[in-house]
């Protein structure tokens, strides 16, 4: 019995591999599987990793400075390990449902499956609508977030536009994702993306520690309760990138090897974020608070003009990650899904991608708009809502029995995962989305309240006479910047 379950389990996810057996490799089709076609397991690692740390890269500095550098550092460690643990019960949750759904001989060859047909299949309709609906939610403000930073770091290389206006050229360029087929095709992408942000990193990193501690700098944080639970939820955001899960792992030639890789992926990311975020904290401390993206606050060079661009085209890639999981739920509801011409289901994409430019466009605010979507959707979508799923699937001892894959030894067994998932349910419902609702959404009214909806420049210094406006302007002080009111 346990064999028969390993040799069920081996199976899935080979179709792609079964397709290509006895067919001829040739240049193009080498070529194309080099740069195109991936599905391996560093293929899934390299977009775990390109994809959990985007443009919150660049915002980590703003939650130190509300957190303090001890929070700070010890909420990244313990998000990083709560994200990692909801990665791996995603992965077991699609291996059950898509090794149930194989025995009765299903077919995916033309099929992406997705979280809310996990649910579905393993749960029924209710729990489908419910994850349809967070994880939905999610990914096109994740998408939305996506443009806003674009727009945001373009303007400190070239000001003669404002953020607004380069919002709208973004979402043109950024439209060009329904091009891409699937995350198989985002082999080179992801790749180029980890290098992409690898570079901004340690650039943020070595860049704040040559220029050394502003004049009178100060780490008062956490000073505000409302400050402290914002730059948590921005850590959450942060480490729970895997709603796009469920899609990588279909992507793999052997899903079941997914297991570690979210984990693996976040050790790396630490590398990242842990440095940079402790190193701009360090030289600029309170200014911070009100300048969200860090590189505001770095004096204009080459290296930063480089960190900028590889920046801009990364945010192009995790847009792609966030809005094609987006791209598949539309082409179903439509019944595109299947069809084999790009062309006409790049067309029928569009419409996925205007409510996405329209919302970057009301709400360009660069930061808190993180926290708020870490606390009210990100919560659910990749915590609460996982862990539920794993407790009510295997709730049965029957069900435990025939699981597919069995909870680790190091875990506890199903008691140990029980607790676990628990002790997450229990936290995220609590600090995440109570606590954290409150406090991102609080500081997000008084970003609106602030600056307005369609703001043309959000956290723009005043624009100085051209006779006066020069590369070495200095930076502006918080209280100036706080009470700078930009018009629509």
């Amino acid at each position: 019995m346990e064999s028969d379950k390993v040799v069920e389990t081996a199976v899935a996810g080979n179709y792609v591999e079964m397709e290509r057996e006895g067919k001829p490799s040739d240049i193009k089709s080498r070529v194309s599987k080099l740069f195109w076609h991936g599905g391996s397991t560093y293929d899934a690692w390299f977009s775990c990793a390109s994809n959990q740390v985007a443009q919150v890269l660049l915002t980590l500095p703003y939650s130190f400075s509300q957190l303090g550098m001890t929070s700070g550092i010890l909420f990244q460690l313990f998000y990083g390990l709560l994200g990692s643990w909801t990665a791996y019960l995603i992965s077991i949750l699609y291996v059950e449902y898509r090794t149930r759904k194989e025995r009765e001989k299903v077919d995916f060859r033309n099929h992406v499956i997705q979280w809310f047909e996990v649910l579905d299949g393993l749960l029924g309709k209710h729990w489908r609508n419910v994850g349809l609906a967070f994880n939905c939610t999610f990914l096109l403000f994740g998408s939305v977030i996506q443009l806003i930073a674009c727009a945001s770091n373009i303007y400190y290389i070239n000001d003669n536009l404002d953020k607004r206006t380069w919002t709208y050229i973004f979402g043109a360029c950024c439209a060009t994702t329904v091009f891409i087929p699937s995350f198989h095709n985002y082999r080179i992408w992801s790749f180029l993306g980890l290098i992409m942000t690898t570079y901004t990193a340690w650039y943020l990193t070595i860049a704040s520690l040559l220029h050394g501690q502003v004049e009178g700098v100060k780490h008062s944080g956490p000073a505000k309760m409302v400050l402290y639970f914002t730059g948590a939820t921005n850590i959450l955001y942060t480490f729970g990138g895997h709603a796009v899960t469920v899609e990588i792992m279909h992507a793999m030639w052997k899903p079941q090897r997914f297991k570690a890789i979210y984990l693996l992926a976040t050790l790396y990311v630490l590398t990242l974020t842990l440095p940079s975020a402790s190193a701009v904290y360090w030289a600029f401390g309170d200014l911070l608070l009100n300048h969200s993206n860090a590189f505001s606050l770095l004096p204009r060079s080459p290296f930063k003009d480089m960190a900028v661009i590889l920046m801009l085209i990364h945010q192009f890639i995790t847009f792609g990650f966030a809005c094609t999981p987006l791209y598949f739920v539309w082409e179903k509801a439509i019944g595109m899904h299947e069809c084999k011409s790009l062309c006409k289901r790049a067309a029928a994409r569009l419409p996925v991608v205007v409510p996405i430019w329209f919302l970057a466009i009301i709400f360009p605010f660069f930061g808190p708009i993180n926290s708020t979507v870490g606390s009210l959707l990100v919560s659910f979508t990749v915590y609460i809502i996982p862990a539920l799923a794993h407790i009510f699937t295997f709730r049965s001892a029957a069900a435990r029995e025939n699981a597919v894959e069995q909870p680790s030894k190091y875990f506890g067994r199903w008691v140990g995962a029980y607790l676990i998932n628990i002790f997450v349910v229990v936290w995220v419902l609590i600090v995440g989305f109570g606590f954290g609702g409150w406090a991102s959404v609080t500081n997000f009214v008084h970003q609106i309240d602030t600056f307005g909806l369609f703001t043309k420049c959000y956290q723009c210094p005043p624009q100085l006479p051209p006779h006066s406006a020069n590369a070495t302007a200095p930076i502006p002080t918080p209280a100036a910047n706080a009470t700078h009111r930009h018009s629509p």
